[in-house]
């Protein structure tokens, strides 16, 4: 039985068949927000959100018999831990008083099309090991904003109050110069009184559009580099015991037949 769901789970049709299913279920999602939808198929979409419940389900089983008898390693790979938790997300019961929220919660199988594509795999571990140089980067760019907002507070605000009034106020101008979004009105409204303000400008963008936000795709690029790696590690470490498993039944096999020929020749010699 586990060499049948181990086989299976290496499978590439076992692996599009459960592909298929999870975007299934995520058009089906989307069609469920439309009312006269519902209203003519209602019923259908229900039946069919249960059936990838159960598709779930089942795919959990065999995955999880395909690891026999080291369970632990399923828990230990991080996918297979959150296919778990929305399989679980999946079947909780949704009661009429948090009906909303359970109908909220169970969105989340749409997530499942992460695990599913190793190239999403790829981009949302990147994005994980990211948060602590992101975070860094993202310091730095507040810094620059309490700067530079505090600056043009001080030098615009009489000229143009509206973008320039208060810490909050200017804070949402640099936001939209950040942006590039219609950035020049605002400059150009400067510099009806401080003929020099684009510097104050252009200095801006430049620092903050161009090198702080180069620096977070910089960070993300090299983590993605970092978990395409790591990935191909899993994957090979996946056929890895996949072989050894094959080469540990084929030992046992073996194993039976000797057995079988040392019992018949004991029994010619006597």
């Amino acid at each position: 039985m586990v060499a049948i769901c181990r086989n299976m789970v290496d499978k590439e049709w076992f692996r599009y068949l459960i592909l298929s299913f999870i975007v299934l279920n995520a058009i089906a999602i989307g069609l469920d927000t439309y009312p006269e939808i519902t209203a003519k198929y209602g019923r259908e979409l229900w039946i069919f959100k249960n059936l990838v419940i159960y598709v779930f389900v089942v795919e959990f089983a065999i995955k999880f018999t395909a690891v026999a008898p080291n369970f632990k390693n399923f828990f230990q790979n991080r996918w297979d831990l959150f296919d778990f938790i929305i399989v679980i997300i999946s079947v909780l019961p949704e009661s009429v008083e948090y009906l909303l929220v359970a109908r909220a919660i169970r969105l989340f199988r749409a997530l499942r099309l992460i695990t599913a594509l190793r190239e999403l795999r790829v981009v949302t571990s990147a994005l994980v090991r990211s948060l602590p140089g992101v975070g860094n980067v993202l310091l730095l760019l507040g810094l620059i904003f309490y700067v530079f907002a505090i600056f043009g507070h001080y030098l615009f605000k009489e000229n143009d109050p509206f973008h320039w009034q208060s810490l909050g106020m200017s804070l949402n101008t640099l936001y939209r110069i950040l942006t590039l979004e219609d950035w020049t009105d605002v400059m150009y409204t400067a510099m009806e009184v401080y003929p020099y303000a684009w510097i104050f400008f252009l200095t801006f963008v430049v620092i903050s559009s161009f090198i702080v936000v180069n620096m977070l795709i910089a960070i993300l690029v090299s983590n993605i580099e970092k978990s395409n790696t790591l990935e191909s590690e899993q994957d090979g470490d996946t056929v890895l015991n996949f072989v050894l498993f094959e080469l540990k039944e084929t030992n046992m096999q073996l194993d039976k037949i000797e057995k079988s020929l040392n019992l018949d020749d004991t029994r010619k010699s006597k």
